[in-house]
């Protein structure tokens, strides 16, 4: 039984630690049957119990495991198999951490001295037993006085849980109602301007305060900035969808890959306001068919994708491709911008901050390693694109706006990087708009914190492009007032996250929900 009690010190081990949520009764039931088989004395039955019990406990424990649902492990096994073996070892140093591997040793250490007076298989028993009732204890003892300390002398009734199905299914309904629509450009050259959407993958506020880079000058810089922005999605395609539909309110996931209304492409939109469509990335997109998937959702047929060729390679991805260097992607596309007439509206998608890339000349450093330097030159080259297109004599509207974080942090449920759970420190990210050309005086940033997502970046859109601010005697501040708020919900495939009043609310993949703080 010397392995089996391995088993179940590990479990319990990662129960305490908050990285497992057991069924206790499984587990009982299944140390109960291994202990009355363990008389088995011939090799050739030992052997056969000891493959039974890995067919039972191997996938007893990933169920357990606060990790990806296997569905979704097989779902991306193609894009797994594209990591890197570099990149596969800095996630192995996550998952499986120096002092966890320290703390493994220390147990197979402990249970070879003690079992040698003690019967440990008794000791685990009895701790699976008591555990999970001293858990259950604890719980309803602070329960009872958290229900105490809330209600006062004259209070008869103790208030009842949100019913956030409910609360979903109303967000839903309102979210189906809403769009932006938008008008015609000004047709008089001098009011005219660009419109420049960098989508950036990971990067979140949370990511900014944990690498200290919340100070960047970048930020200042805005004309508007939206401090409480909703990204909803974790992942890029998912987040692609968003913002190229960002004209209609927040879809359901599962209806990110139906076809959505003509009116709820932002793109689109933009073309018909007098604005020519196009798309440039930093990288190749063929990862999980990125650039096909943007091209759909531009809503625009044969829109032109700007060739990146001649831009400076300054990392490698996490699949080994090369990514190039923001800046000198964006200026090499606008030293042939003037080859097209009249206002452009440009989708620009960068990887530069995903995990797992290796910045050339800094290979030494893994990506959680390089990601302060990563991002504070993103945000350097963005003043740096600004000052390109001002130095030109043209004008234009860059939009800033994140695909989700980076999750350097993790958390009690996710390991650094890992963003299966779209928790609020993922789809918190910074948005900002800036005006480049623009002859008033800038002003102050103007703060948006009240909750928005893509819909108030939208309608912020299309108050700048039904009124110029390119022309004389405009005040900034105008073209925020009453943008639409959406509360913050993120969603993934079979999970949902929900902002409450005590942190917010996750539905895991078989409906349950689960307060988390």
């Amino acid at each position: 039984m010397s392995f089996w009690n391995l088993y179940f010190i590990l479990k319990l081990y990662l129960f305490e630690a908050g990285h497992l949520k057991p069924v206790w009764i499984a587990n009982i039931a299944f140390i109960a049957a291994l202990a009355l088989s363990s008389p088995i004395r011939q090799r050739g039955w030992r052997f056969v119990r000891f493959v039974v019990g890995l067919g039972i406990g191997l996938p007893l424990l990933y169920y357990e495991a606060i990790v990806p649902p296997f569905s979704r492990v097989i779902e991306e096994a193609g894009a797994l198999a594209s990591f890197t073996p570099g990149y596969w070892l800095e996630l192995a140093g996550r998952f499986i951490p120096p002092m966890l591997i320290a703390v493994a040793l220390a147990v197979i250490v402990g249970h070879w001295l003690v079992n040698r007076w003690l019967r440990v298989t008794t000791l685990v028993v009895v701790a699976l037993v008591a555990l999970p009732i001293w858990h259950t204890a604890s719980l309803a003892i602070t329960a009872a006085q958290t229900a105490r300390a809330s209600s006062g002398p004259n209070t008869a009734v103790v208030e009842q849980p949100l019913d956030h199905n409910a609360a979903l299914a109303a967000f839903r309904t309102s979210e189906s109602q809403r769009q932006v629509t938008f008008g015609k450009l000004s047709s008089n050259p001098s009011e005219q301007f660009d419109v420049i959407i960098i989508h950036i993958c990971s990067l979140s506020w949370d990511d900014l305060d944990y690498v200290k880079a919340r100070n960047n000058p970048m930020l200042s810089h805005f004309d508007y900035l939206l401090t409480n922005f909703s990204t909803a999605a974790s992942y890029s395609g998912p987040a692609a969808v968003r913002v190229l539909r960002a004209s209609c309110g927040q879809e359901a996931h599962a209806d990110l890959y139906k076809p959505a209304p003509q009116q709820c492409y932002l793109m689109s939109d933009l073309a018909r306001a007098g604005f020519t469509p196009q798309i440039l990335l930093n990288h190749d997109g063929h990862f999980d068919n990125f650039l096909d998937l943007v091209k759909t959702n531009s809503n625009i047929p044969n829109i032109t994708v700007e060739s990146n060729d001649n831009a400076t390679v300054s990392q490698h991805a996490f699949d080994g491709s090369n990514v190039h260097d923001d800046y000198s992607t964006w200026a090499n596309w606008y030293a042939k911008r003037a080859q097209t007439p009249g206002p452009v509206a440009l989708y620009y998608n960068t990887i530069s901050l995903h995990d797992g890339a290796r910045v050339i000349g800094k290979e030494q450093l893994s990506s959680l390693e390089s990601y302060p330097y990563r991002v504070n030159t993103l945000m350097n080259e963005v003043d740096q694109l600004s000052d390109l297109i001002a130095k030109s004599g043209r004008r234009a509207v860059i939009v800033f706006v994140p695909e989700h974080g980076a999750a350097l942090r993790g958390d009690a449920n996710q390991v650094s990087g890992l963003r299966e759970i779209p928790t609020p420190h993922i789809i918190h990210g910074p948005v900002g708009v800036r005006l480049v050309g623009f002859l008033g005086t800038h002003g102050p940033t103007t703060v948006i914190d009240k909750p928005t997502s893509f819909l108030a970046l939208a309608q912020l859109l299309s108050n700048l492009v039904s009124n110029s601010p390119f022309k004389p005697g405009v005040s900034l501040s105008q073209y925020a007032a009453g943008l639409p708020e959406t509360q913050m919900v993120g969603e993934n495939e079979g999970t949902v996250t929900m902002k409450t009043a005590s942190g917010y609310a996750v539905k895991t993949p078989d409906g349950v929900w689960v307060d988390q703080k």
